[in-house]
């Protein structure tokens, strides 16, 4: 293949609303999940935000992020090239999942390899289980705490009026 051929297929690739990520955003969308795309304000711009969950969701392609899958090989041109970037890829990938984590954020990778037809299910499946197990973490986070009372001076005024009586006739209201 020659380097203009090349470069054209290069620059077909797209970085945002990839193939793998609309299937994971078509699943959870069906699902009854809400979430933002490509939220620039967070760390790393994750590729799905469910706010509600407070979870940030990254689709990597295998190739793209370095995974170790029957689908990464890495390429036998310009070798040195793309092993610095793999890396860096890499490594910006963990460093914005621990800025997330530091800012209280729950994080997940789905990788291109596991929404293959053959398991697309089951990991579309675990995901919505990591989310709902994310929400229930979250609402069990803060349990209420117990309004105990030593002694009357401490307990709550209310500021009602005095219950009125309803009238009993049209002629009463007035």
């Amino acid at each position: 293949m020659d380097e203009s051929k090349r470069s054209h297929i290069m620059s077909m690739i797209k970085s945002k609303g990839t193939k793998p990520e609309m299937l994971v955003r078509r699943y959870l969308f069906a699902h009854g999940f809400r979430y933002r795309v490509n939220v620039r304000t967070l760390p790393g711009t994750p590729d799905i935000v469910l706010r509600k969950y407070r979870t940030a969701i990254f689709v990597h392609g295998c190739f793209w992020h370095g995974h170790d899958c029957g689908d990464f090989r890495p390429p036998k041109t310009r070798v040195e090239f793309w092993t610095a970037k793999i890396s860096r890829n890499r490594e910006r990938d963990l460093q914005a999942r621990e800025r997330l984590r530091q800012l209280g954020w729950r994080t997940m990778v789905i990788w291109g390899c596991q929404l293959k037809p053959g398991v697309r299910e089951e990991t579309l499946a675990e995901m919505v289980y990591l989310l709902g197990k994310a929400l229930a973490e979250k609402l069990s986070a803060k349990p209420p705490k117990p309004y105990i009372l030593d002694d009357e001076a401490q307990a709550p005024r209310i500021a009602a009026e005095e219950a009125l009586p309803y009238p009993k006739s049209h002629s009463d209201k007035r």
